[in-house]
Order: C-alpha cells, then sequence, then structure tokens
C-alpha cells in the first residue's frame, strides 16, 4: 500500500477548495513479474527432474502430478497479480469526500460523503489491532483499505480522521 502521496491543506486552483487530504491505495505484493519467472522456472525444474524420475521408475503417474502442481502453483499466482491492480483513492476536500474503487477489471465504484455527517468507524480486535475501518455517513458504511494490513491501516486511519477533524472545523480562506 504505502499511501501514495497525502497532501494538507493544498491548494489546487486559485479560488477552489483546498484538498485536506488525498490518498492512492493499492494491494501489496512482495513478488514481481521476474520473481514469478524465477520462482516458476525454478519449481518447474524440480518438478520436472522429481517428475522424470518417478517415470523412469515406472510410476508415471506421479509425473503428471508434478505437472498439476505446477499448474496449480502458476493459476495461483497468476490470480494474486490479478487481484493486485485493485486501487482505492480517498480525496478529503472541506464539502466532499470522494472515495473511488477500482477492482481488478477496472470497473469503478464512486461514494460521496459529506465530511460534517461522516463519521470514521474502526472495528478493533484485541489481538490484532485496527481490523476494519469504514466511513459512514446517514448509516451507509463505506468501508475502505480493506486489503491492507494492520499497520497500514491505522496510518490511514489518523490520516482520515485528521481530515474530517479539519473538514468539521472549517477551512479559513484569505482573500488576497
Amino acid at each position: 500500500m504505502s499511501p501514495a502521496k497525502s497532501d494538507f491543506a493544498a491548494h489546487d486552483v486559485a479560488g477552489e477548495e483546498p484538498t485536506l487530504y488525498r490518498v492512492r491505495l493499492a494491494p501489496h505484493r512482495s513478488l514481481d513479474e521476474r520473481g514469478f519467472r524465477m520462482v516458476m522456472l525454478i519449481v518447474g525444474g524440480v518438478s520436472l527432474v522429481c517428475g522424470t524420475a518417478f517415470l523412469l521408475m515406472g510410476a508415471w503417474p506421479v509425473f503428471g502430478v508434478f505437472g498439476l502442481d505446477v499448474l496449480v502453483l502458476y493459476i495461483a499466482f497468476r490470480m494474486s497479480f490479478r487481484s493486485a491492480r485493485a486501487r482505492e483513492e480517498i480525496t478529503v476536500t472541506p464539502s466532499l469526500i470522494e472515495v473511488r474503487k477500482i477492482d481488478p477489471r477496472g470497473a469503478a465504484d464512486e461514494a460521496r460523503l459529506n465530511p460534517l455527517w461522516t463519521r470514521l468507524d474502526k472495528e478493533f480486535h484485541e489481538d490484532y489491532g485496527l481490523q476494519r475501518l469504514s466511513l459512514t455517513s446517514r448509516g451507509a458504511p463505506v468501508v475502505v483499505g480493506g486489503f491492507l494490513h494492520t499497520q497500514q491501516r491505522e496510518e490511514l486511519a489518523q490520516g482520515l480522521d485528521l481530515a474530517l477533524a479539519q473538514a468539521k472545523r472549517g477551512v479559513v480562506r484569505s482573500e488576497l
């Protein structure tokens, strides 16, 4: 994840509303494409060598099972890489909270909330920390940061807490 950018009180264009908080969230994957190819080559090579040894001993069904394991591992990694394409973009201004969720297929779902009527709900687990984070307005929760680790979710909660507090206090604008 690592919030891509957090901007507090940044002004976009003169006369427009300041952006109190902006973050773009993405799931973390520790293995990149190059690492994936390396893992698949090693697993495939070991599978081929072991499978060939069993094939030479006459246990030909074992050879197929080794190939099946490699196929299942390949499919699991591909599914993981596909789910990593999900994104969340959260922008808080004094009059609007905009949450945009983009699923792995690229379909976007947007929620627009009034920061004055929105509260940040946090569900804690005694042993594991912050487990769920949602912005709730008029009884309708919008879950944010669902794919983040606990520490990252806590950082997101701090940023949103500060931005909501600032939006509820009001933003002082100076006329030049």
